[in-house]
């Protein structure tokens, strides 16, 4: 177990996946980290999203439109004790260099395989995150 009960190989999965997230490495990570079936918000457009080849969509469209940022800021188990929550901070980077934003909170939960099976977006704290999350 990783600091704060999370199982080590979770916490791993989420960092790398927070690091990969705004590479060209994205793409093929999505096999290792998220199940076949899995379960995303897509909160552009206020749906759900199922499979990996419609999380790959989403984020390439994410991609296309600008170019989303994401800074892990802190992992901790959900009060029932399975999920975990990643504090992440928003940004965007544009010609003029990268901008932040609020935080928001990813609610992962995870298979018995270790992959991600669905994730959910809520208010970071103090409610001051955007929905319009970069990863969800």
């Amino acid at each position: 177990m990783a600091a704060g009960g999370i199982p080590t190989a979770r916490e791993a999965l989420l960092r790398r996946m927070y690091e990969v997230f705004s590479t060209d490495e994205r793409d093929a990570f999505i096999p290792r980290c998220l199940a076949p079936d899995v379960d995303w918000p897509n909160v552009l457009d206020g749906v759900r999203l199922h499979g990996r080849d419609e999380v790959r969509a989403y984020w390439a469209r994410q991609f296309a439109a600008g170019h989303p940022l994401v800074r892990l800021e802190g992992l901790r188990l959900d009060g029932d004790g399975e999920a975990v929550v990643a504090t992440v901070r928003q940004g965007m980077r544009d010609g003029d260099g990268e901008h932040w934003g609020g935080t928001v909170e990813h609610v992962y939960r995870f298979g018995g395989d270790g992959l991600v099976t669905r994730m959910d977006v809520r208010p970071g704290l103090g409610g001051r995150g955007s929905r319009r999350g970069t990863t969800g």
